[in-house]
Parts: C-alpha cells; sequence; structure tokens
C-alpha cells in the first residue's frame, strides 16, 4: 500500500443517510471477495453476539448451521487464554484469524475470518472495560488484502458505526474479480490498497526443479506471515517444523493470544511453499468448533488426525493430549513484539542499539551450560503442561528430524538492536532471508518428481496432428530405487543427515503427497495440450504433408478434422482463442484434402457433415506434386 488509505464518510447520522441512499453493492460482485461484514459485541450477559452484519443475512444463509454462533465465538480472544496485562493506552488493537467450516457446503469447505479485535479500557464501564470485533469472513485466503482493509474497515466501525459495513462493502463490490498469483490495485476510499494474491488452489506454481527467480512473489498461502517475528525464538527448530508440515504430521501451536498463534499457524503453512498443503490447519481454534467434540472424544492410543491448530485456551494442553507435536510461540506481553533469546540475554549486540548479526550463541545452540543442560530435561520432563503454569517458547515432538539447521542460514540473520524502527525493517530483512531459503530447501527436495512432471513438445519436422505422448508413469517403489542409487543431489546432501531416505518415504505416505502430485500431473499434463496445440496452430500443413506417403496424408487429414471439431467446440463455448484457431485448421483441412487422391476425396465428401466443413475450398490449390485439384460441392 503505497500510503494511509482514507474513506470519506460522515459519522452519526449522517454516515446512515449517505449509506442508506447509496445504491446496494451488486451480491454477486461482493461474493467474488467476500461473505460477510460483521460487527460481534461481547455481552456480560449474553456473551459474544451479531450486533450487525452485511449482508444483513450474510450468516443467516447457512441453513440453520451456527455460522453466526461459530464466527462470533471465533472472534474473541479466548476466556481461558493468557490474561492480558494492564497497558499505558486505553485501547487495544489486535489483528487475527481463523478458519472455520462451512456449514452452507455440500462438501468439506472452508471460511476464512479475518478479524479486528478492539479491547477498551474504562473505570466508567462494568468490568472496567468492553471489547467489539470487526470480521471479514471470507471463502478466500487473502490475508494480505484484507489484513490492509481491516485497518481501515476497522477503525471506521468505531468511528462512524455499523454503516461503515455497507459503505466498505460498497468499493469491495466495484473490484474487479479476483486475479489469483497476480499482484492488483484495489481502489478504498481515495488511495488504493496494492496486493499480490496468493495462487488459487488448482494452480501447482512454478515446476519442482525451478526456482522462482523473485522469492518476494506468492508461490503458496499466506506469504505475507511473518517467519522471524513469530518463530524467533524457536529458529534452531524451524527445519524440524518443516519437515512436520512436509510429511503432513499433527502439530499444535500455543500462543498467549489469536494474534500470535493465527501467526504462527500461517507461517508454518507458508513454510513449505510450492508445496499445495492438504491438511486441514485452524489459525485459531476454539471449544466451540464443531470439530472439537470429535477430538476431545479420541481414545487414548488413537492416532492424532493430521491437523495444525492454533489456540490460547491451556485446556486443550489436557483435552489433546495424544497429539505428538506442540511448539509454544509468542510473549505473553502483547504490546512487545520482541522476543528476548534464551536466557534473558539483550538482544542488540551492536553499539547504541545499532543492529548486529544474530549470533548463533544467543540463539543458545552452541554453547554449553549445567544450567542450561537442566532447564533442557526440566522441560522436557515436564512436557507442554509446564505451560499451565509460565508460558515459554519451546518444541515436544516425538519426531526424528532428518534435516539439519542451516547454521549458514542462521548467521545471515541480522539482530535489530533496540530501536522499534529499525528492528521493523530488520524482521523484514530477516524474513525474506528465510523465506528464500525454505522455498529453496522445499523446491530441491521436490525436484526429483520432475522427470513424472516433465511436459514434451513435437520433434523437428514430426507432425502435430498425433496425440502427445503419455508422461511417464509413476510407481513409488521405482522412484524410491531410483532416488536412492541417484542421492539426494548437492543441495539436500549438505543439509540432511543419511536417512534422508525416509523423509521421502513419510512424505510419499502422508497425506500431501498425493494432492499435490496429482494436481502437478494434471497441469502438466494441460500444458503439453497446450503447447502441442500451439505447435498446431504455427505448423505449415503443406511441407509437412509434402514429406508424406499416401497413407499418411489420409491419416493426417482425419486428424486435422479431429482437431477441428474439438476446437469448433471450444469456440461454441464462447473462448475467443478457439475462433482464431478453427480458421486455421479450416485452412489447414483443406490443404490436406486438396493433395488426396480424388477417389479418396469423393469418398471423404460423401459424408454432409465434413463437406459443410470443407465449404470455402472451392478455390484452386496446389498439390504436393505440383498437381492442381479443385473441390466441388
Amino acid at each position: 500500500m503505497n500510503r494511509i488509505p482514507s474513506v470519506s464518510l460522515r459519522g452519526g447520522a449522517d454516515a446512515d443517510a449517505a449509506a442508506a441512499s447509496a445504491p446496494p453493492p451488486d451480491p454477486a460482485a461482493l461474493a467474488r471477495w467476500a461473505r460477510a461484514f460483521c460487527v460481534i459485541r461481547f455481552d456480560l450477559e449474553r456473551g459474544q453476539l451479531v450486533e450487525a452484519c452485511y449482508p444483513p443475512d450474510a450468516l443467516a444463509a447457512a441453513g440453520g448451521g451456527g455460522l453466526d454462533r461459530l464466527v462470533a465465538f471465533s472472534s474473541f480472544p479466548d476466556s481461558m487464554s493468557h490474561h492480558l496485562p494492564r497497558h499505558r493506552s486505553s485501547v487495544h488493537d489486535s489483528l487475527f484469524s481463523f478458519r472455520v467450516p462451512d456449514p452452507s457446503s455440500p462438501r468439506r469447505a472452508f471460511l476464512y475470518g479475518f478479524v479486528f479485535n478492539r479491547q477498551r479500557q474504562d473505570e466508567r464501564l462494568p468490568r472496567g472495560g468492553e471489547q467489539k470485533s470487526v470480521v471479514i469472513l471470507s471463502h478466500a485466503p487473502y490475508s494480505s488484502l484484507f489484513r490492509l482493509l481491516l485497518q481501515i474497515l476497522g477503525p471506521l466501525c468505531f468511528d462512524v458505526g455499523p454503516s461503515a459495513l455497507a459503505m466498505v462493502a460498497s468499493h469491495v463490490a466495484a473490484w474487479p474479480a479476483p486475479a489469483p498469483g497476480r499482484p492488483m490495485e484495489l481502489p478504498i476510499g481515495s488511495a488504493a490498497l496494492r496486493v499480490h494474491l496468493p495462487p488459487a488452489a488448482d494452480d501447482p506454481g512454478p515446476p519442482p526443479a525451478l526456482l522462482p527467480a523473485n522469492p518476494s512473489v506468492p508461490y503458496g498461502l499466506f506469504h505475507d506471515a511473518d517467519l522471524f517475528a513469530a518463530f524467533r525464538g524457536l529458529l534452531l527448530h524451524l527445519w524440524t517444523l518443516w519437515e512436520l508440515m512436509v510429511v503432513g504430521e499433527p502439530v499444535l501451536v500455543v500462543a498467549p493470544s489469536p494474534a500470535q498463534c493465527s501467526e504462527a499457524v500461517a507461517g508454518l503453512v507458508s513454510l513449505v511453499a510450492p508445496l499445495l498443503y492438504s491438511v486441514d490447519y485452524r489459525p485459531y481454534f476454539t471449544i466451540h468448533d464443531p470439530d472439537f467434540a470429535r477430538l476431545n472424544a479420541l481414545a487414548e492410543g488413537e492416532v492424532f488426525p493430521p491437523m495444525v491448530l492454533g489456540v490460547t485456551n491451556l485446556f486443550f494442553l489436557k483435552s489433546l493430549k495424544s497429539i505428538p507435536n506442540v511448539v509454544a510461540v509468542g510473549s505473553p506481553n502483547p504490546n512487545s513484539t520482541r522476543v528476548l533469546p534464551v536466557g534473558g540475554q539483550s538482544p542488540g549486540n551492536g553499539t547504541n542499539g545499532t543492529p548486529g548479526k544474530l549470533k548463533l550463541d544467543k540463539l543458545a545452540i552452541n554453547k554449553f551450560s549445567p544450567t542450561s543442560l537442566l532447564n533442557s530435561i526440566k522441560l522436557r520432563r515436564e512436557g507442554p503442561l509446564s505451560l499451565m503454569t509460565e508460558h515459554k517458547e519451546a518444541l515436544w515432538s516425538t519426531y526424528a528430524p532428518t534435516t539439519k539447521p542451516d547454521t549458514s542460514v542462521l548467521n545471515r540473520l541480522i539482530d535489530a538492536g533496540v530501536s522499534p524502527r529499525i528492528e521493523e525493517s530488520m524482521s523484514v530483512v530477516n524474513n525474506e532471508i528465510l523465506r528464500r531459503h525454505f522455498l529453496e530447501l522445499t523446491t530441491n527436495f521436490l525436484a526429483p518428481f520432475g522427470p513424472y512432471l516433465r511436459t514434451t513438445t513435437p520433434s523437428e519436422g514430426s507432425s502435430p496432428f498425433v496425440d502427445p505422448p503419455l508422461l511417464p508413469p509413476f510407481h513409488v517403489d521405482e522412484f524410491v530405487n531410483g532416488l536412492a542409487a541417484r542421492g539426494p543431489g548437492k543441495f539436500l546432501s549438505k543439509r540432511m543427515r543419511s536417512n534422508w531416505l525416509d523423509l521421502y518415504r513419510r512424505f510419499l505416505e502422508g497425506p500431501n503427497f498425493m494432492p499435490w502430485f496429482r494436481q502437478r500431473r494434471a497441469a502438466a499434463e494441460q500444458e503439453q495440450q497446450r503447447l502441442w496445440r500451439q505447435a498446431r496452430i504455427n505448423v505449415d500443413i503443406e511441407k509437412l504433408m509434402s514429406k508424406m506417403s499416401e497413407l499418411e496424408r489420409i491419416d493426417s487429414f482425419n486428424a486435422v478434422e479431429r482437431y477441428l471439431l474439438r476446437e469448433m467446440e471450444n469456440s461454441g463455448r464462447g473462448n475467443a482463442d478457439s475462433v482464431a484457431a478453427c480458421q486455421k485448421l479450416k485452412e489447414d483441412l483443406q490443404a490436406a484434402f486438396s493433395v488426396l487422391p480424388k477417389d479418396v476425396q469423393q469418398l471423404l465428401l460423401s459424408n454432409p457433415k465434413r463437406a459443410v466443413l470443407l465449404q470455402g475450398g472451392q478455390e484452386k490449390a496446389p498439390g504436393a506434386n505440383g498437381i492442381v485439384t479443385q473441390t466441388s460441392l
């Protein structure tokens, strides 16, 4: 966003009158971006209530599925989460997100909620304060966009009231259709939101053997999540977390606030880009989620389903104790974005708070001391339940990782010093370093699957009017044996232990491989069809057929006719590109017809439909041997 957007709205009756006089937004246009805009109020007597919603029936349209209650309960800090300390300011704002099942969808679909929560302290109010949330509910995980929009809509709702929902909805409905994977400039008020939307769910992204040149382009969901800020106290464990996400292990993320846990879950999902992450994830999970009862009822010893749950309610540490991987993130002080290194050392190591390198010894990974050893043993013995008494950043896992932390990447990270302004800019640099590395790590990990996704084009001088060859068949045993013989490659061999092949086996057996591979396979087949279609459009048919035997010419005529009929079907669906292709293929069909023997021509013309296709070919056309033939229809 190039500058702080402004929306011209007046408060009170003027705003209500303006909203009433403005034409209502087109529902279909609005639905392309958002399902609903809501204001949720916490009532001391009745709990969370939907105070206002636009469109008014957006939550009730879920067929009685309780979407309004689910959204309301997901839009506030959990009642049993860490108590917020008193702030110097009487107003505390926070942004977070959640993901819930869509009760109105016949299939297993989800809705994404983006929340602007305001907690206001005022001794004159009951219990000394109040809190409200402004929520954008959407079927699309456009976090980079909706977080920006909430920074406008949230304060606006508190300034002018619920009429702001309809006003902002009018701007959103006027936007063009979303362009996944592309940058967009979306006007709002007197400014514009500049965002780069993540790719669509069925967009495979870059080929697995190709590392993108620009790491700032989103190749997966939640590319805007701040990895460095979310996991600053657990940087050494990022490689283990990456593996847990790749193989689809269940993970419980515990944080002091919804903002911290939702940011951490988004960061984990984005960690494996460009791999399609197919495991269910909930950036902010509460006991009111309809899936909680199922998870809470798991019998002892029953395998926990693959899920990533972000929670603040410490009750989950007991109710979901069968989950094998628990990571605690974030600082208990929501006003502090800094996370001090282990041992309480000052993070700044430059003079006068200037930036410096984030030394590995400050991450407590190389230096041994009896105190750190005893603390580590105590932390492991007590397990995640130690969070009940004191929040600390840690990872508890039964998983044995294969990938080693890359110290060269950690040594490049910059410590920000004590200035908040410097810290923010340095965090951006560190986040970019981490993103670049894990994008490269995932891309190299997926590279061995490249041969099974490689497209071909017609060879020089060959006919494109034949069916493209099939992609190589994939067999798990054959792939693993071939990979074992070739090795992991230079990039991975320096970063993985000797049991690296086990990681590939777990990936092949996990929930992420097959959805990703099928998607990539379908995309490769589609790309191959496109390349061969382009070759057919570009080919010089007369030159091609001049080198063919009579039988090959007849086969080519039939092939051109088959592809022409296919393109005509596509052009009938309104495909403009197919109209030009049809014209080219009609000319090719007439050229192929003109070089066939006369008896074959007469036989072909006995089919009325084919005769119609050849209309317009009454002009004389030179044959391959210089013979002039003429079609008579």
